[in-house]
């Protein structure tokens, strides 16, 4: 990779955050609010998905859609916040993973995307 084009260090703050619902609407509807109060710089959405877990003692399967976020590590817990007070499950799956090397446009596209930290 040249180094112009994969940078790694700026891409340790941002961040992609997984998140499952059990529609489409309500992915949409998430990802409108997180876009639109800049937590997130851009949400996929991606239908079709089939979860197989255990809840309540009980190992459950349920179809799914999943939203894939693009954000910053800085925004996470306010991110979070704003999946659980708009989401329908009692405990939501919102995982963050570090983006460890991505394209240096891109990265700063995020960066830019997304609020600025509260001083």
């Amino acid at each position: 990779m040249k180094r112009q084009d994969a940078r790694r260090g700026q891409g340790r703050r941002a961040i992609v955050v997984l998140v499952t619902a059990a529609s489409e609407r309500q992915a949409v509807r998430i990802g409108r609010a997180l876009v639109g109060a800049e937590l997130a710089a851009c949400v996929n959405i991606v239908r079709g998905i089939r979860s197989i877990f255990r809840w309540e003692g009980k190992i459950s399967e349920d179809r799914e859609v999943l939203l894939i976020i693009k954000s910053r590590a800085d925004l996470f817990d306010r991110l979070a916040e704003e999946v659980k007070r708009l989401h329908n499950y009692q405990v939501p799956e919102v995982i963050a993973f570090p983006i460890e090397y991505g394209a240096v446009d891109y990265l700063a596209w995020i960066l830019k995307s997304t609020r600025k930290p509260l001083k």
